[in-house]
């Protein structure tokens, strides 16, 4: 997959044995950004979501689509709210940004998948909350993506409360620290005023 993403670190090598596919990466430096607000990280943070936004998912890839993975939390009369073919990162937290001197880049692409082009971006709307921003000001950073900025508001709200169902359940299985606060801050996201007009 990072073969062909954007804003990856650059592939040297790949390798099968054994049952397992090892691939070899370039050494990137940097380091990992602050979600807080006013952090100046958030701009690069958004560039390097509106690059990833751009690409299609690769069609010689087979992955389960995003729609489908979070099949079961959608909300009644939310079905094909998630739908797309976008390439989509969808695990984009601090820990897998890296601040380069040249941008910033997503590591670990494990959860890559088809999905909506304003994934990413919507993703990090619950992050940006975590991290101390209003719903109001991580709206407005992730408006910056232009996948998210013109995203239906309706598909939106589907997205903010299947999320949330997602992260309760994860909470619910093991109530890490992490996890609460993301699920604290979904669940605020579901009530933003922008997502039901």
């Amino acid at each position: 997959m990072t073969a062909v993403a954007p804003q990856a670190p650059p592939l040297l090598w790949q390798a099968e044995g054994g049952g397992w596919l090892l691939y070899g990466y370039g050494a990137l430096a940097g380091r990992h950004p602050s979600f807080a607000p006013d952090s100046p990280d958030l701009r690069p943070i958004v560039h390097a979501l509106t690059v990833v936004s751009g690409h299609p998912w690769p069609i010689e890839i087979s992955k389960k689509p995003l729609s489908d993975r979070l099949a079961r939390f959608v909300p009644p009369g939310g079905e094909g709210a998630l739908d797309g073919s976008t390439l989509a990162h969808t695990d984009a937290g601090e820990f897998n940004l890296l601040v380069t001197a040249s941008g910033v880049r997503l590591i670990d692409w494990a959860l890559s998948c088809p999905a909506p082009e304003w994934t990413d971006a919507a993703l990090l709307v619950p992050r940006l909350i975590a991290a101390g921003h209003t719903s109001d000001q991580a709206d407005f950073v992730a408006r910056h993506v232009p996948a998210y900025r013109d995203a239906d508001p309706e598909r939106l709200a589907v997205f903010a409360r299947t999320i949330h169902a997602f992260w309760a359940s994860r909470t619910a299985e093991d109530p890490l620290p992490q996890r609460v606060r993301l699920t604290e801050a979904a669940e605020r996201w579901t009530r933003t005023a922008r997502l039901y007009g």
